[in-house]
């Protein structure tokens, strides 16, 4: 007990004097996290709204294959990507590996299957006559469209902040893809390992501390909106 609450005491400690290597790896999670999440969000719920709206071929097949990428591990999305990355890569010229642009393709693969079947489950529980009401009415494609995303809008926003928890506390395609490297791809999670192995408690649990914080805060905000536009 005495050593927890030594780490922890010299964590906030660490915290409150705003160490830069420590506000650092915290940038570059939020920047890579916020971005690959806001892409898969520009990417993923139109695809899902479409899915969900129209009888396209092979619906209930794409349905399950999304629902099943859902618990997709972290470190095969590395290694998938990665062998398209790597030197001996179709798109090794690039030179991503080892970049925030390659943790930020793999992070974007990880979670856009979350936020499609998420967008999908939302919109499927509209019910339907409100679009054929407003079509009826005069309204236009896009029209009618808007009214089922503001009807759907609590489930795809609590998708897209699913989707952010899971890229800001993956560590796989951070380590695979990233390469820890310090100062410039190194987040949050993969500090953590690294400072685990190195036996420096301190940092680890500051960084802990930083990350919890981050998702209550994420939540605690979806919560209000919620609230605040429901009433």
């Amino acid at each position: 007990m005495g050593f927890f609450s030594d780490s922890l005491l010299s964590a906030l400690k660490l915290l409150a004097a705003m160490d830069p290597g420590l506000l650092r790896i915290v940038g570059v999670s939020l920047k890579v996290s916020l971005i690959s999440t806001g892409t898969a969000a520009l990417i993923g719920v139109p695809a899902g709204f479409i899915i969900a709206i129209r009888s396209i071929p092979f619906k209930p097949a794409i349905i399950t294959v999304l629902n099943t990428l859902l618990a997709l591990p972290t470190v095969v999305v590395g290694l998938f990507v990665y062998t398209f990355i790597s030197r001996r890569g179709l798109f090794g010229p690039l030179d991503l590996l080892y970049t925030q642009n390659a943790i930020i393709i793999g992070q974007i693969i990880l979670i856009l299957p979350i936020v499609m079947a998420f967008t999908i489950s939302a919109i499927s529980r509209i019910d339907t006559r409100y679009r054929k009401t407003a079509l009826t009415l005069g309204a236009s494609q896009f029209q009618a469209a808007s009214v089922i995303l503001k009807e759907a809008r609590f489930g795809i926003m609590a998708a897209i902040v699913a989707a952010f928890g899971r890229v800001i506390s993956e560590v796989g395609i951070s380590m695979i893809l990233g390469g820890n490297i310090q100062g410039f791809t190194r987040t949050m999670t993969t500090a953590i390992a690294l400072e685990y192995d190195k036996g420096d408690f301190i940092q680890a649990v500051a960084l802990g501390i930083i990350l919890l914080a981050i998702s209550l805060s994420v939540n605690i905000m979806l919560n209000y909106v919620q609230g605040r536009v429901a009433r």
